[in-house]
């Protein structure tokens, strides 16, 4: 049911004392984390904060990807899973914060300094993930540039050098026959 369906609940609802308005508003945000964690941040934090929530993802980010280049062997398998992992954190920090240069930021990171390629046989059973890994590597970068090209001139203009060192390495590995698929540009 849709509130916008109904029109005479809409008035009903403006029309409740202010107190009951407020009982069900803080048990509607109760149920929705995500809603509740936005309007702490919306209401109680500062600029402050967004920079320490950003460095937090970033130290999360440098050691999810540590965590990769330790390992014995890395491979493409745990390299896509790490790196969904990551792009739902960084998602989940723009849900909170609505801050589209942080996330910019956050996730040109991920993308410049995550692993990508791997020797794994045509015969392994690692292959199909590597595939997926360029596919989806590729992909989310096409994401990142459609929202960069909506951004604010002088915000592009501070992205641009690391997107392009992005877009170098994209071409440079074997992701880059679905980035020349996908029409990604060889520079900004």
């Amino acid at each position: 049911m849709l509130l916008s369906e109904h029109k005479e609940l809409k008035l009903e609802i403006k029309s409740l004392p202010e107190k009951e308005k407020d009982k069900l508003l803080l048990r509607l945000i109760a149920k929705d984390k995500v809603l509740t964690e936005h309007l702490h941040f919306k209401l109680l934090e500062d600029e402050q904060d967004l920079v320490n929530r950003q460095e937090q993802l970033m130290q999360l980010i440098d050691a999810g990807i540590a965590e990769l280049q330790a390992a014995r062997k890395p491979n493409s398998k745990e390299t896509l899973l790490r790196m969904r992992k990551l792009n739902g954190s960084i998602n989940h920090h723009f849900k909170v914060t609505r801050d589209l240069n942080s996330e910019m930021e956050l996730r040109v990171h991920l993308l410049t300094h995550i692993p990508i390629e791997f020797n794994e046989s045509i015969f392994s059973s690692l292959y199909k993930f590597n595939e997926k890994l360029n596919v989806y590597f590729v992909k989310t970068t096409v994401l990142l540039l459609n929202k960069y090209h909506k951004m604010h001139e002088d915000l592009q203009f501070d992205l641009k050098g690391s997107l392009n060192m992005l877009l170098n390495k994209i071409y440079k590995h074997k992701t880059a026959e679905a980035a020349r698929s996908l029409h990604l540009p060889e520079d900004l």
